[in-house]
């Protein structure tokens, strides 16, 4: 039998074309590898797009309208559909592969508060009827204008604050019947033990905002003892005989709370502090330069912690501030001795809450936004926009504390972990123990690696 050089070609192209191309997107998938980007979407909220290592995705940053599509599964919306929420929360639109289970919300935004408008300034709350997971703090942010007051007043919680903005004067008197004024400006801190009366002034010209912190859950800024509300309820006769004065005097006092209040412009503080020979400073300092401490510096950023160790007197709050870079973890960890309270300054980030059974929940933070991480649960924070981000970590305790899951790997057996984790891939284990060994903890981590899809992205 004889063949033309033509069906010869043809047979060799056809047998050519049975054999799997080792890189070809048909190989690929087989092999169980990511397609290339230039053989599937570069939308990742799309029937088409692949993904299985649930690389994070800024919808914000990217401008994209997060869909309910993930590895080909999903469907389009025909209904009702809030873009904008959508936007700010992709990991509840399309979760990553990885969540699971049943773990109730832990994520609130302070512009869902209701705010309380007064004369000068305003005053919005995120508690546990905001956020039922928020049991150990309740946090508030407040507002006062140049000159505007917070009138003196004391809580049954204590309370500890983070100036947001601006420049504050805070007064207060101690247990010991000794009077306390300071200035604070941005990243200052002060704390007030439960029933230490104080009372707060916007000073800078454009006044000032600061994130108030109460070590109870259920705590409500309609709680508050004021001054003026307790006037307002005590016979004048009464407080006549308490103040050596005729009752006449107080005719004209406030008949309800003044709360917040334009107040005159404030003097320096040399010019203001109460003066004679039964008045006394207190011994206590009631405020911490939190943003003036010497950072500790991470691979991906900058992390300062204020607890009992450095501000002696903030017995039942300790805080940790975050600078991360784009692109940064904050480590996978986990906190022994009280839940997690965290408040986004700036930037944009995701949070995967492990709550063991099985059970793992992403959520999607930006500025303004509070987040709840249950005492033990394991989790991380990734820095997922294009700016850095800024966290406040804040916790119902008097020290901070924290596991390092790398840290903890590192120190243990090496059989042990690798029989863990690796015991159908030795040589992948290998390399884990290398990068583990003589750990270094790296709270804020920023490691030179890149999966696939990042790879095609570029």
């Amino acid at each position: 039998m004889r063949f033309s050089s033509n069906s010869l070609l043809l047979g060799a192209v056809a047998l050519v074309s049975a054999i799997p191309v080792q890189d070809s997107p048909r190989q690929r998938l087989l092999d169980g590898k990511p397609l290339p980007g230039k053989y599937r979407s570069k939308n990742p909220y799309t029937p088409g797009y692949r993904d299985p290592y649930d690389t994070a995705v800024d919808s914000i940053g990217k401008g994209l309208d997060p869909l309910p599509w993930r590895n080909g599964d999903g469907a389009s919306v025909l209904g009702p559909w809030n873009r904008e929420r959508a936007r700010q929360n992709p990991d509840l639109v399309r979760p990553p592969s990885t969540d699971s289970g049943n773990i109730p919300n832990l994520r609130w935004s302070f512009v869902d508060s209701h705010i309380r408008i007064e004369e000068g300034g305003w005053t919005r709350q995120t508690t546990i009827r905001e956020l039922p997971t928020s049991i150990e703090l309740a946090g508030v942010n407040m507002r006062l204008d140049h000159g505007a007051i917070r009138e003196l007043h004391w809580h049954k919680e204590a309370e500890w604050a983070y100036v947001l903005s601006g420049s504050v004067r805070v007064t207060a008197l101690d247990y010991e019947g000794g009077n306390f004024i300071d200035d604070l400006s941005q990243g200052d801190l002060w704390y007030f033990p439960s029933g230490v009366p104080h009372s707060l002034q916007g000073l800078d010209p454009n006044g000032t905002e600061f994130l108030l912190i109460f070590d109870d859950g259920r705590f409500s800024e309609e709680s508050t003892f004021i001054l003026t509300d307790w006037f307002a309820h005590t016979p004048k006769s009464v407080i006549s005989k308490n103040f050596h004065l005729a009752p006449e005097v107080f005719e004209r006092v406030p008949k309800r709370e003044k709360y917040i209040f334009q107040g005159s412009k404030p003097g320096s503080i040399e010019e203001e502090e109460p003066k004679g020979k039964n008045v006394k400073k207190s011994k206590y300092q009631f405020t911490h330069r939190m943003l003036e401490q010497e950072a500790h510096v991470t691979s991906g950023g900058k992390v300062r912690i204020t607890d009992s160790k450095n501000f002696p007197i903030s017995k039942t709050v300790a805080a940790a501030h975050l600078e991360m870079e784009v692109g940064s973890l904050r480590e996978m960890h986990w906190h022994p001795n009280a839940d997690e309270w965290s408040f986004f300054i700036r930037g944009r980030a995701r949070v995967t809450v492990f709550a063991a059974e099985g059970t793992a929940r992403t959520f999607d933070y930006q500025a303004g936004d509070v987040g709840i991480v249950p005492k033990n649960m394991g989790h991380f924070i990734e820095n997922i926009g294009d700016e850095p981000l800024e966290v406040l970590e804040i916790f119902r305790a008097d020290e901070f504390r924290d596991f390092s899951l790398f840290q903890w790997l590192g120190e243990t057996p090496r059989r042990m972990v690798v029989d863990t984790l690796f015991a159908d891939d030795k040589e992948a284990g290998e390399k884990f123990l290398k990068e583990i060994d003589n750990p270094v903890k790296d709270e804020i981590t920023l490691p030179d690696i890149k999966n696939d899809e990042e790879e095609d992205d570029l």
